[in-house]
């Protein structure tokens, strides 16, 4: 089994919205980041620092590529990457039948 593992949408969520509210009561975002990755069962600090930074990215208060930027970039490579294979496959086939053409007609 890897070491990753996935939190539900909600968990993130909720977590980064405690981080916002006791943000004030800390003297650095890492310092609000820290307790609620403790208080919510949350395997390591930097995932929760991640989805905070991910937060920010996608309410246009940091730079960076948003949620749905993302997402659709990788459906976009997905598709070409199925359409590169496709046109090989055409490619390939449109050679064995010229071939093929090109022997009958001798």
């Amino acid at each position: 089994m890897s070491g990753s593992k996935r939190y539900p949408a909600e968990l993130r969520e909720r977590a980064v919205r405690m981080v916002a509210e006791v943000r004030t009561e800390h003297s650095s975002q890492w310092g609000a980041i820290r307790p609620v990755a403790e208080k919510l069962g949350i395997g390591s600090t930097q995932t929760l620092a991640n989805w905070v930074n991910q937060d920010q990215v996608d309410r246009g208060q940091r730079p960076g590529v948003t949620t749905d930027a993302a997402e659709e970039l990788r459906k976009l490579r997905a598709e070409n990457r199925e359409l590169k294979q496709a046109n090989e496959i055409l490619k390939s086939a449109s050679t064995f039948f010229a071939a093929e053409l090109d022997r009958r007609n001798r």
